[in-house]
């Protein structure tokens, strides 16, 4: 298995981001009735703001995390991966790494949510130890909340 260590998203990088996210997200479309929350976040200022991380391989950006310091926990704000990249570790690799840096800040819990018809991606995180903490709905969507303890 290849090495893909994630690094700080540059500006350069927006078109990439963008792309990738909307790949990622336009399947749920659909499912939900309306775009999901991250094809609606602005990326040049979480790019700005030291919150993208990506992952190159294959000579481009495959692969994205938004993380975002809270008081009490850090937010996994968002991971994509684009679909061509799916099934090579990368999203394992991200959450690896939010998990990590999340411990290095001092944090001792890392808290996500996704939308209650992403059963997939809530499947996914409980395997890898994220408990659902609540539900609950913001800007319109369903969200299912979840944390995990970091050790």
């Amino acid at each position: 298995m290849m090495l893909f260590q994630p690094r700080l998203a540059v500006l350069s990088d927006l078109p990439s981001v963008e792309d990738i996210v909307w790949r990622a997200y336009s399947p749920y479309v659909d499912r939900l009735g309306r775009k999901p929350g991250p094809m609606t976040d602005d990326y040049s200022a979480l790019i700005g703001s030291s919150r993208v991380h990506v992952i190159d391989c294959d000579g481009s950006v495959q692969a994205i995390l938004v993380l975002i310091p809270e008081n009490h926990a850090m937010l996994l704000d968002n991971i994509a991966v684009a679909p061509s990249a799916q099934r090579r570790g990368l999203g394992r690799k991200l959450i690896e790494y939010a998990e990590k840096t999340a411990r290095e800040l001092g944090y001792r819990s890392i808290r996500l949510y996704t939308n209650e018809v992403m059963t997939e991606n809530m499947d996914l995180y409980a395997q890898i130890g994220y408990l659902e903490t609540h539900r609950g709905e913001e800007a319109g969507l369903k969200r299912v909340y979840m944390a995990k303890t970091l050790g």
